[in-house]
Formats: structure tokens, C-alpha cells, sequence
């Protein structure tokens, strides 16, 4: 059973930090790319960042600079360190796990995680 367990935000002033954890089962962590994504209220869920299984990363320019998207192998754990935010950072944030079978793409999300940001 695949499993994506978010957690990690919270409430911060605009300047502020915080690192986002996200938990998968093994069986969907060690072979597939993990990413993030948020919505924000009456916005569409956007990618903020992902990476590969060789760590290669992929951010919006929107948190280039701000954002570092890591994954601890050994954990079966995704990080996404939140740095210098921004009131247009708050939404919910999604774990994502993509899956590719015969060509195909099958995405899998944990429930997300409210980030919110004081101006």
C-alpha cells in the first residue's frame, strides 16, 4: 500500500523558515521521483519542486533561491527547507510520488500540509 505522510508547517511570519517531512511507504520511495507540490485557495495545485532518484532537482522559479528539496534514501523521507517565505507561499503542500509504468505516469499524494505565512 502506498503511503505519503506529510507534516512540518505551520504558521510563519514572512522572513521566517520551515522544513516540511515527508514519510512513503518504501515501495514507492526508492524507485520514484518525489516531489512537492501546493494549492492555494481558488488557485491550481502547482509544482514547487521534485526530485529524482539520483537527486537531480527541479524547482518553480517562483521559490528558486528559497526553496531546497532533499530525500533521505536510507529514511524513505523527502524534506523541502522553506526559506525566506512569503505571504504568496501559503497554501496546502502535497507529497507526490510519480510512478511511471509502461510509459505511463501514476501520481500518488499525501493529504498535505497548511503553510501559512504572516505578512
Amino acid at each position: 500500500q502506498v503511503q505519503l505522510v506529510e507534516s512540518g508547517g505551520g504558521l510563519m511570519q514572512a522572513g521566517g523558515s520551515l522544513r516540511l517531512f515527508c514519510a512513503a511507504s518504501a515501495s514507492i520511495f526508492r524507485n520514484n521521483e518525489m516531489g512537492w507540490y501546493r494549492q492555494a485557495p481558488g488557485k491550481q495545485r502547482e509544482l514547487v519542486a521534485s526530485i529524482t532518484t539520483r537527486s537531480s532537482t527541479n524547482y518553480a522559479d517562483s521559490v528558486k533561491g528559497r526553496f531546497t528539496i532533499s530525500r533521505d534514501n536510507a529514511k524513505n523521507t523527502v524534506y523541502l527547507q522553506m526559506n525566506s517565505l512569503k505571504p504568496e507561499d501559503t497554501a496546502v503542500y502535497y507529497c507526490n510520488a510519480g510512478e511511471y509504468i509502461y510509459g505511463k505516469r501514476y501520481d500518488y499524494w499525501g493529504q498535505g500540509t497548511q503553510v501559512t505565512v504572516s505578512s
